[in-house]
């Protein structure tokens, strides 16, 4: 698959397939607005039928139509102009891709001129327009013995006369980056716990640094023990494999600035330890390492974009099984900050492993910390899969990221944490349990538990991706319908962004 930027006029190009765009009319006209010279005789039809109406994300395909140079014709419509954003073309360029791809063509030219951006809009929509293709694009065949029938390499042209302009084609190619690098991290999740141990997980970022001019440092079980991370080694005692502490460097700006410091919960699966959940789709928690995932493509595509900021990503990884070794309830272990907690869930572990990365976090003179995790539970049944909740007493903060995500596109909803969250963690025999004393606001008191690792003044937030990591296909059509979403990372860019 192959996606290019191509500074043309449409009418002066023919091919297999065109995609063009239509939206819905206005009062005074009753017919769909196509721009498209010709098409609306073409299609006259379908539009006296109201088959064709232009609604936001209508997917109609017309194949034999032969219309000005072009063999077959996709319409997607976007909607009115009033009513059309960036996260309805990102769906728009999504639609397009599905569509086109049964049509067995060589060559798909889009006509990005016919969605009308103005110039307010013009750059928002040329990174939608590419994230909403290579986004669509994702597919985990990894480890099918029998994989499909040797397809097409399709190149797919987005058409604009407007390419030429330098803030246009920044933007695409942006586009292109950023969810290259969310691909990479859906790939993460997507692999099974057994391929996708801690160790293997540090090798692939590793690997994926290389010509980034990130600096990569693993720390093994050793270093993990001397570094008196306690929670990442406790988490780890009941598993035959390794835990593993990844810190990841970038350097974009000079060094005296403060770096953005990205912490991820890299949980490769959980089986709930002696705590052991159902096994009922307990295979799903190969996934319970996305956050992780998640920061380690963020930090890619920041790297990859040459932001001239400073970055860190610290992803805490390990598995949680019920070995004989495993940790107890009742247990209690200290993190790298000196504070203790005592063991009441064995399946309410991310939060101690995260400690230990909250607590490194912190060392480093931050100008901010962001962590996100598949940490609780109670955050599917606060949201579902449609909206990521997050966390943060920083007011600065929260505008910085509904902002991001307003840019992003992606939804985020502020939850409450307050002292008495904290308090619901007081543990009995140690300074914290890591089980709330009260019933509900499970993922507040996770929340709570977390920030007492964070260092004083220090502007933090906790991203819980429970909903929202995997399986959110049925709410975007960019994403997959049962694996990894790589939700978030392109709210830590836009993030990320915001720091320059």
């Amino acid at each position: 698959m192959a996606f290019h930027l191509l500074n043309k006029d449409i009418k002066s190009l023919s091919g297999s397939s065109l995609v063009t765009f239509a939206k819905t009319a206005s009062q005074k006209e009753k017919p769909p607005q196509l721009t498209f010279p010709g098409l609306a005789d073409g299609l006259a039809l379908a539009i006296e039928e109201k088959s064709l109406t232009g609604k936001a994300l209508e997917t109609s395909i017309y194949r034999e139509l032969n219309a000005n140079g072009f063999r077959h014709v996709v319409v997607v419509g976007l909607g009115s102009n009033a009513e059309l954003t960036h996260e309805i073309l990102r769906q728009a360029f999504a639609a397009a891709f599905d569509a086109t791809r049964s049509l067995q063509s060589k060559e798909v030219f889009i006509d990005f001129d016919s969605v009308g951006a103005g110039k307010r809009d013009l750059e928002s929509y040329a990174k939608a327009a590419a994230e909403g293709l290579v986004l669509a694009s994702y597919a985990f065949e990894e480890l099918k013995s029998k994989k499909k029938e040797d397809e097409k390499e399709v190149e797919f042209h987005v058409v604009s006369t407007k390419a030429k302009e330098a803030a246009f084609k920044r933007a695409f190619e942006e586009g292109l980056l950023v969810s290259q690098c969310v691909n990479f991290s859906r790939y993460l999740g997507d692999m099974p716990g057994n391929l996708m141990t801690p160790e293997v997980l540090a090798k692939k970022a590793t690997e994926a640094a290389r010509g980034t001019g990130i600096k990569v440092t693993v720390w093994d079980k050793a270093r993990i023990k001397k570094e008196k991370m306690g929670g990442l080694l406790g988490v780890s005692m009941g598993s035959d494999q390794e835990p593993r502490f990844i810190i990841m460097e970038y350097h974009g700006a000079a060094k005296n600035k403060k770096p953005l410091v990205f912490v991820g919960k890299g949980l490769t699966f959980d089986s709930g330890g002696i705590s052991i959940k159902p096994s009922a789709g307990m295979e799903e928690m190969k996934y319970d390492m996305c956050g992780g995932a998640n920061v380690i493509g963020a930090l890619l595509a920041i790297a990859k974009l040459k932001l001239k900021i400073n970055a860190m990503v610290l992803v805490s990884s390990s598995e949680n099984m019920p070995g004989p070794s495993a940790t107890k309830p009742g247990d209690i272990h200290t993190a790298r900050n000196g504070k203790t907690f005592e063991i009441n869930n064995t399946d309410a572990e991310g939060r101690l492993i995260l400690a230990d990365a909250l607590s490194y976090a912190s060392e480093q003179d931050p100008e901010l910390i962001v962590d996100a995790a598949t940490l609780t539970g109670a955050m599917v049944v606060a949201l579902g899969n449609i909206h990521t909740g997050y966390f943060t007493r920083n007011q600065d903060l929260k505008k910085k990221i509904e902002k991001a995500a307003d840019a992003s596109g992606e939804l985020v909803w502020n939850l409450p944490l307050v002292d008495h969250h904290v308090k619901d963690m007081k543990g009995t025999f140690a300074d914290l349990s890591n089980m709330s004393s009260g019933k509900g606001a499970g993922s507040a008191t996770a929340a709570a538990f977390l920030e007492q690792f964070v260092g004083e003044n220090i502007p933090w937030a906790h991203f819980d991706i429970a909903g929202t990591g995997w399986a959110t296909g049925g709410r975007v059509n960019y994403c997959p319908k049962k694996g990894a979403s790589g939700v978030m990372i392109r709210t830590f860019v836009e993030l990320a962004k915001s720091q320059v």
